[in-house]
């Protein structure tokens, strides 16, 4: 099991940039895939960002490519999620996961452990 904390959320208008960091605990996170997803109100959680167990190979929606860059720090056992070029549409709710494999992912089921959350919000 691997126990998550986001942090470094917050508002930040169209164009600008935010980091964020999942800080995980547990014995397993070194041989974990992770990911972050995110969940706008109304609409379904999906996965923006993934990385394997190594960090050699990284996933991205289409709709954040470019723009977004997922990295892994197993030693600090940390997971950032670096955004920039932020837009009005990326604001939403964004949640740090842990995969019980070392594949990437991208469906919700296939992640068991998750962060409590941390607010993205982005104005026009």
């Amino acid at each position: 099991q691997v126990q998550l904390v986001e942090s470094g959320g917050g508002s930040v208008q169209a164009g600008g940039s935010l980091r964020l960091s999942c800080a995980a605990s547990g014995r397993t996170f070194s041989t974990s895939s992770m990911g972050w997803f995110r969940q706008a109100p109304g609409k379904e959680r999906e996965c923006v960002a993934a990385i394997n167990w190594s960090g050699t190979y990284r996933y991205y929606a289409d709709s954040v490519k470019g723009r977004f860059t997922i990295s892994r720090d197993n030693a600090e056992k940390t997971v950032d999620l670096q955004m920039n070029s932020l837009k009005p549409e990326d604001t939403a709710r964004y949640y740090c996961a842990a995969d019980r494999t070392a594949v990437v992912r991208t469906s919700q089921a296939a992640y068991a452990d998750w962060g409590q959350g941390t607010q993205v919000t982005v104005s026009s």
